[in-house]
């Protein structure tokens, strides 16, 4: 099969072009126009979305009769999905909870200090892994023209988890609970939930 990845550089994209190129698929730069390509798989808009660039990439898939388009959001993001629920290509789109990878970056963002000021807002973290082989299995399958939520195992309080990162990591930081908690960034009840706990990410990561 001919696939195409977008945004294949990346944390998770990287991941995914090596499970797909290991289960004997083409991968592909992306061509101009893309003629023979089946499968696109678009993990560069999550989280953020760049409206204009995903409007171009679903009217070129539709003038190549592109099969499948995949795309990668977050839970919690709305646009990036009307986008493609709305354009040309059957679709599935894979809406994954926070990555374990991130927790590190949310930290630095918080950070005052040596303080890290955190909501306790209700998260199910999913490892980058476990994102890329859901969407390896997606990729290759039939359009779902629908949503396919992913999640990790396991529930944590945002400020709880991180407290664990750092102290897994001897960083010495503080973190304190801010009174006002944001959403709950957990799935639906009929997400499909990933293998990798915590405690296994966490001792592969440090």
């Amino acid at each position: 099969m001919k696939i195409v990845v977008i945004g294949g550089t990346g944390l998770v994209g990287s991941k995914l072009v090596r499970k797909l190129h290991s289960g004997g698929h083409e991968l592909l730069a992306c061509p101009d126009p893309l003629e023979g390509v089946q499968v696109v798989v678009d993990v560069s808009n999550a989280p953020t979305c760049d409206e204009a660039a995903v409007l171009n990439l679903l009217a070129a898939e539709s003038a190549a009769s592109v099969a499948h388009h995949v795309a990668l959001s977050v839970v919690g993001s709305d646009r990036l999905e009307q986008l493609v629920k709305a354009g040309p290509v059957p679709y599935t789109i894979l809406r994954a909870t926070l990555f374990f990878e991130f927790i590190g970056r949310i930290a630095d963002s918080s950070t005052d200090g040596n303080i890290v000021r955190l909501p306790p807002t209700l998260i199910q973290p999913v490892a980058a892994d476990d994102v890329a082989s859901a969407l390896a299995d997606v990729a290759v399958g039939s359009p779902l023209n629908d949503t396919v939520e992913l999640a990790g195992p396991e529930a944590f309080r945002l400020d709880e988890l991180v407290r664990r990162v750092l102290e897994a990591t001897q960083d010495r930081r503080v973190v304190t609970t801010d009174v006002l908690n944001g959403p709950s960034l957990i799935p639906g009840d009929d997400a499909r939930i990933a293998s990798t706990r915590f405690e296994d990410w966490i001792s592969q990561s440090s």
